[in-house]
């Protein structure tokens, strides 16, 4: 059991490193409109990255917990892009909101009993047995997928 809260911790801490990392490697690019995966650039990249952590893995982190065996709808980012991207968004309020929304998403976790890791969701296409923690470790599998694109790009 003591192995388990350490990973735990460990992957919380991982979460906070890796926001501040994306973050400054986000900043350190010269061009953030300049194309560095599949065509997309890195302020694309950054809010994706945001949504993504907001609107997907936070929700799905706090709705397995607070609802009995939730079902959540699949994503579909491409089709979130191209409705909802504002190529005139500044990135520093992007980052600013990816940075607080990942310092929230921690602080809920910190407070939360060990046994509230384990509740389960389901997903429509992905089915069930999805534990709370299973979304933690795909949220930061998410920025750490990213943060490597933007490394990249310098």
């Amino acid at each position: 059991m003591n192995e388990l809260m350490e990973y735990r911790r460990n992957l919380i801490e991982r979460l906070t490193e890796a926001a501040r990392e994306f973050r400054s490697a986000c900043e350190a690019v010269r061009d953030p409109s300049s194309p560095v995966e599949q065509g997309w650039n890195v302020h694309q990249l950054a809010a994706h990255t945001r949504d993504v952590d907001r609107l997907v893995y936070g929700l799905r982190v706090q709705g397995t917990v607070e609802m009995d065996n939730p079902e959540f709808k699949n994503f579909d980012a491409d089709a979130w892009a191209a409705e909802q991207y504002d190529s005139n968004e500044p990135m520093q309020k992007i980052l600013d909101e990816f940075t607080v929304s990942v310092s929230d998403l921690v602080e809920f976790l910190r407070g939360l009993p060990p046994e509230a890791w384990s509740r389960e969701s389901r997903h429509e296409t992905l089915g069930s047995g999805f534990t709370m923690q299973a979304w933690v470790e795909r949220g930061l599998a998410h920025i750490e997928e990213h943060l490597g694109t933007v490394k990249k790009a310098k």
